[in-house]
């Protein structure tokens, strides 16, 4: 086997006394202080933080921008026909807020915006992108004419890094060009007589926000709002964005608690997270936002975006289910999702993506497959008691709850253990294996897996169970039962008769013992000329109902005959009876040793009936 000939080679290549120096780490690119290259970011004081002490009790408002910032960070966008999918798709999910596009950039996004007009449910609103320029503005606001609900979104640049080195431009010149914006939106659209049938709502972001002096931020986002004049029923909204992740998530969620309790009319504003995830922690820094006081996260299905990425609206949403709140979005069937986005986007979501990857469900280890399996039986007990909360070993989330079958929770390979095989096994023939045949059997499913280099599928670890344990006799039987008929001779002893056909041969057998199985175990080796023994015997009832079987496990132990050893084999029966399953596994353990050539026929003791 490959693992034995790995472990005698590591033995071979042993230290041999030789002492093997340290590592030494050359830094050949990377410094060996960064400090000196990188500084640590300082987040606002606080005098009263509140949010590590809260808990995410509801649902967001949810804004998808896949269809605005997505697809703007596509390699090769999408086309119409495919942002009208990604779109209605979208809308059956549940978003009420959707960005669909930046439609002064070009004619394409500017139809599409139409469309989304067009076609949009009377709950949605339809939000666009747009720079703080007047022609750029006016395009905008005509693509957005008629929506039931739009909103006109409008950012600027007010970190240092971006002012200073960017757009070369003071903050009052920032307040300035922000409150220009603004009043030409709010001309436009909801103080024009004719824009009335529209709800109109208004955006305003202070970009590269996580990189922005905290008082500024308040301070341009405070001018902005005075010219807006929100009410409570339709709130301004702000959207806070990491469009750089420059410092770990506590310090984004202090800068959000900052600016939620320094800005004025708290009320007639919607605090809204853009996460970027430059380091990787963009769910994180969305999640401490909300406790932080955020109303709002924006982001994308699976996580697109530039660079590395917006949010992963997905996981968010999930994560929020898993904790008993309800993200208001229907991720029932996550595969329609998942088919949709990456044909869409044209790039696969990642096998180890959260929730939405195909291994994330499933269990190649053997330590996580036993502790699954187990984690099921005890469910099972848990809910007869009237206890439905799921509480599951390495996972966190129902795979029924997305649309995902039990089927793939476990998937076994040559590194898998006992547990996996017997999982399969269990779903798949609803057999619930003792405990050690669920030790050797998976020694044959590694071993199998070892030979072929890959996955066994289900299918084959039940064929290959069949197989080995010669399930109910189906696959050789050059032994079978004809009839029988056992006899109370003593208090606690038996004796069976019968006839059995051997190699298509009709032989009389007879044996006794303190019960039916014995009786039988002894008429076979009295038959056989070797002594049988039981090792190892189980049974469980199998299906309910009228339908219900018994399923029977027996362990037969003898001496083989090409060196006497000691040997065993497992048999396996399935009947409506009790007594009948067990004879079933009987012969299915005896044929499997006949079969094997581990006992010969030839040495029978008895003579066939003419």
């Amino acid at each position: 086997m490959i693992r034995e000939t790995i472990v005698k080679l590591a033995q071979q290549a042993g230290r041999a006394g030789k002492s093997i120096p340290p590592v030494k780490l050359p830094y050949k690119n990377m410094l060996r202080d960064p400090s000196t290259k990188y500084r640590t970011f300082v987040p606002p004081k606080l005098s009263n933080r509140q949010w590590p002490d809260r808990t995410i009790t509801k649902a967001p408002r949810w804004l998808s921008t896949d269809l605005r910032d997505g697809n703007q960070s596509l390699p090769d966008p999408m086309s119409v026909e495919q942002k009208k999918e990604y779109f209605h798709k979208l809308v059956e999910v549940g978003f009420k807020e959707i960005e669909v596009s930046f439609p002064s950039a070009s004619q394409t996004d500017f139809d599409f915006t139409r469309y989304a007009v067009e076609h949009a449910p009377d709950d949605v609103n339809i939000q666009c992108l747009v720079q703080s320029r007047e022609h750029l503005i006016r395009r905008t606001v005509e693509a957005l004419t008629g929506a039931k609900r739009a909103t006109v979104h409008t950012y600027l640049a007010t970190s240092d890094l971006f002012r200073n080195v960017v757009f070369k431009m003071s903050k009052e010149e920032a307040i300035r060009m922000a409150i220009e914006a603004t009043k030409l939106v709010r001309k436009l659209t909801k103080d024009d007589p004719a824009q009335q049938a529209t709800r109109w709502s208004y955006e305003f972001s202070p970009e590269t926000f996580s990189d922005t002096p905290g008082e500024f931020a308040v301070e341009i986002c405070e001018a902005v709002k005075s010219v807006w004049e929100p009410t409570e029923d339709n709130p301004i909204i702000f959207n806070l964005p990491a469009t750089v992740e420059v410092s770990t998530p506590n310090v984004y969620a202090d800068q959000i608690e900052y600016f939620a309790t320094h800005i004025s009319e708290r009320e007639k504003v919607c605090i809204s997270t853009h996460c970027h995830n430059d380091r990787g922690c963009g769910v994180a820094a969305s999640e401490l936002g909300l406790l932080a006081g955020a109303d709002r996260v924006e982001g994308c299905l699976f996580g697109n975006g530039e660079r590395t990425g917006n949010v992963d609206l997905v996981t968010v949403a999930l994560n929020l289910y898993t904790n008993g709140v309800s993200p208001n979005l229907d991720l029932s069937e996550l595969a329609s999702i998942i088919e949709v986005v990456e044909r869409c986007n044209k790039i696969p979501i990642s096998q180890r993506a959260p929730y939405g990857g195909e291994l994330v469900v499933c269990a190649f280890s053997g330590s996580h497959q036993d502790a699954i399996k187990k984690g099921f039986a005890q469910q099972e007990i848990r809910r007869t008691q009237g206890d439905n909360y799921w509480s599951m070993p390495y996972l966190p989330l129902d795979p029924k709850d997305i649309g995902r079958d039990y089927a793939a929770v476990i998937r076994v390979n040559s590194q898998s253990g006992k547990g996996g095989a017997a999982w399969i096994i269990l779903r798949s023939l609803g057999l619930d294996l003792p405990r050690k045949l669920q030790i050797e059997f998976s020694k044959v499913v590694q071993n199998t897996a070892d030979g072929l280099g890959r996955e066994l599928k289900s299918s084959e670890i039940c064929d290959v169970f069949r197989k080995h344990y010669n399930y109910n006799s189906e696959h050789y039987s050059k032994l079978s039962l004809l009839e029988y008929d056992v006899l109370k001779v003593g208090p606690d002893r038996r004796t069976l008769t019968g006839k059995i056909v051997a190699d298509g041969t009709v032989y009389e057998i007879e044996g006794s013992g303190n019960g039916p199985i014995s009786s039988l175990i002894d008429a076979l080796s009295n038959f056989l000329n070797v002594r049988l023994t039981v090792d190892s015997y189980a049974e469980h009832s199998l299906g309910s109902g009228s339908s219900t079987q018994a399923a029977t496990y027996v362990s037969l132990a003898y001496r083989r005959e090409s060196d006497n050893e000691l040997a065993r084999q497992w048999g396996v029966g399935i009947s409506e009876d009790v007594g009948d399953a067990s004879f079933k596994a009987i012969f299915s353990s005896v044929n499997s040793i006949v079969n094997a050539g581990e006992i010969s026929l030839t040495n029978t003791r008895s003579s066939g009936i003419n």
